[in-house]
């Protein structure tokens, strides 16, 4: 018998990858996560699964109560796709502090309280870079320390890599937290996507990999994965998982893509600079650190929703209503425009 919480772990992890594709990937998937640093023990076999877009949700797997908390950030609103996934998965939703408002930095010693405070056996979600849509992330020493308490609490640890290449323009660097855990002796489930570093949207790119502890463990996990896939998409689309398949396996085109990711992340940082300055270039007393301070596609501005209201109402600027802003959509031609307008909405 598995464990509990890696029961509705399994549960949650299966229903994630509805809309996702990866039947080529998984020596690449696990090459990206764990192998370019160090590899995964051979005493621990890491599993990677494919997953496919098709039939909504689960259908047929019992949908209980589950005492295993899932952390969340409470700062974040809850109408969103992991929340839905997790309850339709029947997963007992709770939430640990991440974000701090008045830093727009992280809250770690809030994260720390709540993670020790966090029934033993919970499931302890974690982004593991370029956190979406904070923008924040913890330290390699701070990661270190996480790592620690969910050892403690014999946790089981899920990460949600979405954005790897995106945070630092190293997609190896940006695999860190995911490594640690690993040597750290974590039997950890990782969920990745490609959507966003491959630009295949339409495709929903991804692979599931869980490392377990042994050969045996390995069997039972994929017999319960098969069991929970079979009647949900059962088998998926290749085109996407081919693409990514072609570049990450050829060492030609590997180097090639790390390289343009690396660009695409050095112009977002070079926006972030530009934005706070031309920011503070308005005039605006407020301060507008925390833009070169945050990583990735996203800025969490802490703009209200009226702010954000006024900047989509009156200067035509669109954002989520809870202040994130996309770096990736300020350029050297429009920064000017958007620093003007959230000076205008921010009066300051």
């Amino acid at each position: 018998m598995l464990k509990k919480s890696w029961n509705y772990g399994l549960r949650f992890a299966a229903a994630i990858m509805r809309g996702f594709a990866f039947p080529l990937l998984f020596l690449a998937g696990q090459a990206t996560a764990f192998s370019f640093a160090m590899p995964v023990p051979r005493t621990r076999m890491p599993l990677t699964i494919r997953g496919g877009a098709g039939a909504d949700y689960i259908t047929d797997v019992p949908m209980g109560p589950a005492d295993p908390i899932l952390g969340l950030t409470e700062e974040f609103k809850k109408d969103t796709d992991p929340d839905k996934i997790m309850e339709k998965a029947g997963l007992d939703v709770k939430r640990y502090r991440y974000f701090e408002p008045t830093t727009k930095g992280l809250d770690y010693d809030g994260m720390i309280e709540d993670l020790k405070a966090a029934p033993e056996g919970s499931i302890i979600l974690l982004h593991a870079c370029a956190h979406n849509p904070s923008g924040v992330d913890p330290s390699p020493e701070q990661w270190k320390a996480i790592s620690d308490v969910c050892k403690e609490g014999n946790h089981v640890v899920f990460f949600d890599c979405a954005y790897q290449g995106f945070a630092t323009g190293d997609a190896r660097a940006d695999a860190f937290a995911i490594r640690l855990f690993v040597e750290e002796g974590h039997n950890l489930m990782l969920a990745q996507s490609y959507a966003k570093n491959f630009g295949l949207y339409g495709e929903r790119v991804g692979c599931l990999s869980i490392v377990c502890k042994s050969t045996e463990e390995k069997d039972r996990v994929n017999s319960q994965l098969k069991r929970v896939i079979r009647p949900m998409y059962s088998s998926p689309p290749i085109h996407g998982a081919g693409i990514v398949q072609e570049v990450l396996g050829c060492d030609v085109l590997r180097p090639q893509y790390y390289e343009e990711c690396k660009s695409m992340a050095d112009r977002i940082a070079e926006m972030r600079v530009l934005l706070k300055a031309e920011l503070i270039a308005t005039g605006s007393t407020l301060s507008w650190e925390f833009i070169t301070e945050q990583i990735g596609m996203f800025a969490y501005t802490g703009m209200t929703k009226d702010m954000c209201e006024k900047l989509i109402n009156k200067h035509h600027i669109f954002l989520t209503k809870d202040g994130r802003v996309s770096m990736a959509g300020i350029n050297s031609k429009n920064v000017k425009k958007i620093a003007a307008a959230i000076h205008d909405v921010t009066q300051g």
